[in-house]
């Protein structure tokens, strides 16, 4: 079979290290049977270990020669598509009958595109058991970010206030081929089991007004939008953005009216 040339315009870069691929999967902990997707499978480097230990593996590609090569594998199920596009909540309701935990969501996530996942992911966290993603280590870093750090971001506001979250793995460039110019990094993320009630749009609109100038005091930013939509509570706007811990934001969008 002819060689596959990693394509640029979809962000390939293929996982080529043994020993690296063996540390995640053992990271995953795939058991038979598990409703497992993986987002991205490229060359099954990791696909092939995985289905091996379950039995059955779901994938979703976007690039049409790797999905047709895909097709060939007697254990996978290959949904050729934008990861962007697909349904989960339908996939979960085909693939979770006889496993009430929930889907397991894996994949070395194309960089040019992870955030955008991660965000398509998060309005289905309520029927996912864990995300396990290769991602570029500087996003997982904003991901996990504690405040009051440089690395504190909007990201880590909208996935920490549904996700438990923790870096893994580091894996660096040369366990890839071609060898990606960034350090990679696996983070595990585990949806949780009681998150706080809000609507997440208004969420992610003060979190985006509030770093929208991150550097600078919230007075003139989020202290603004709050009296534009009538809050009457207290919040300290003489702070910048990285201050403010998560469950303040998750307060704010709780009590802004409407």
């Amino acid at each position: 079979m002819a060689q596959h040339i990693a394509r640029k315009r979809f962000g390939q870069h293929f996982l080529s290290d043994g020993g690296i691929i063996d540390a995640i999967v053992q990271g995953i902990a795939p058991q038979p049977g598990d409703a497992m997707v993986e987002i991205g499978p490229g060359l099954a480097a990791l696909t092939q270990p995985l289905v091996e230990r379950l039995g059955r593996l779901t994938v979703i590609e976007l690039d049409r020669d790797l999905a047709a090569r895909l097709r060939d594998h007697g254990q996978l199920d290959v949904i050729e598509s934008d990861v962007l596009k697909v349904d989960f909540a339908a996939l979960a309701a085909r693939m979770v009958s006889t496993q009430p935990k929930g889907l397991r969501v894996v994949g070395n996530l194309p960089y040019n595109i992870s955030t955008p996942i991660l965000f398509h992911l998060l309005g289905f966290a309520h029927l996912i058991a864990d995300q396990h993603f290769m991602l570029q280590k500087e996003v997982i870093d904003r991901m996990v970010a504690k405040p009051a750090t440089s690395d504190y971001s909007r990201l880590s506001v909208m996935l920490q206030w549904r996700y438990s979250m923790e870096n893994i793995l580091f894996v660096p460039p040369e366990s890839f081929e071609p060898p990606p110019r960034v350090d990679s990094a696996v983070v595990r993320m585990v949806p949780l089991a009681q998150p706080p009630q809000v609507d997440a749009a208004r969420l992610g609109e003060i979190v985006q007004v509030a770093f929208s100038q991150r550097r600078k005091i919230m007075r003139h930013t989020l202290g603004r939008w709050l009296d534009e939509h009538g809050f009457a509570g207290k919040f300290d706007a003489q702070r910048r953005a990285e201050e403010v811990p998560v469950a303040e934001y998750v307060a704010l969008a709780q009590a802004v009216p409407p």
